[in-house]
């Protein structure tokens, strides 16, 4: 390995959008406890909004998850319609990610409290697949999510890596 000179990039991120995805109870597919193991919840809907996209999360997929303790990794698929100036155009969306808590804050979820993104590591990584031209940048582009719960539904703060 040769040593470089150059400093050290630091990472830059630009703010797009957040998504407000309607997810449904969750279905055990597996496990010897019920909050462990495999685990589906279907993506039923939702909006999206924000400086570099907005429109709408349709009926679709879902987010089949494997919970540890109080660690769980995420696997997402789904479908969205975004606004384009020509109507609207399809795009599948990749999410995986980690949610991980604490005991206390777990308890605090479990009795209905708001957890926000900084008491609640839940971050994933984005993968978006779509072929309208006005949407490339979304397919050459790597993009990062800071999520938080809310009542039947996952918020994520969407950020393009620049």
């Amino acid at each position: 390995m040769s040593e470089r000179n150059d400093p050290l990039m630091e990472p830059a991120f630009e703010y797009c959008f957040e998504l407000r995805c309607r997810v449904d109870e969750a279905i055990p597919l597996g496990g010897s406890e019920p909050e462990e193991g495999l685990h589906f919840a279907r993506v039923s809907g939702g909006d999206f909004d924000g400086p570099r996209l907005r429109g709408r999360v349709l009926n679709s997929g879902g987010d089949w998850w494997v919970a540890r303790g109080l660690t769980v990794e995420l696997d997402a698929r789904y479908v969205i319609e975004a606004e384009v100036a020509d109507g609207t155009a399809g795009v599948e969306v990749v999410n995986r990610g980690v949610w991980r808590t604490d005991e206390a804050n777990y308890a605090r979820l479990v009795a209905g409290e708001e957890v926000g993104e900084r008491e609640l590591y839940y971050r994933t990584a984005f993968r978006f697949r779509t072929e309208h031209p006005e949407l490339g940048w979304l397919v050459e582009s790597q993009f990062v999510g800071y999520a938080r719960p809310e009542p039947g539904h996952v918020v994520i703060r969407v950020f393009r890596l620049v």
